[in-house]
């Protein structure tokens, strides 16, 4: 039987320096490695995507270690770099408003 899991085994909700709560590595994670599904394409609701678990919980940077992979269904994040245990993973939103200075 297969079990559903909201985040994959390498990452865990923390509070965030950022903003909220975050998105954090809990073991080391190689550039290129695909995180999961953040978003799936869903016309119903607002940007035409609804938010994962994955999707909801990290954090905008102007300098990321993460990026978004884009299909006709779906958007995956995707480290950019290495990731070390204890680092928040972030990305640059391109879907939502970010505040002013970010």
């Amino acid at each position: 039987m297969t079990t559903y899991k909201p985040l994959p085994d390498c990452l865990t909700v923390s509070t965030s320096m950022i903003e909220g709560l975050g998105l954090f590595a809990t073991k080391d994670i190689l550039a290129g490695k695909v995180l999961g599904i953040s978003h799936v394409k869903d016309d119903r609701f607002e940007n035409n995507y609804i938010r994962t678990p994955l999707g909801g919980f990290y954090n905008h940077s102007s300098d990321p270690n993460c990026t978004h992979q884009i299909d006709e269904e779906f958007i995956r994040l995707v480290s950019t770099k290495k990731i070390n245990k204890g680092d928040e993973l972030t990305a640059t939103y391109y879907l939502y408003r970010v505040k002013d200075g970010i």
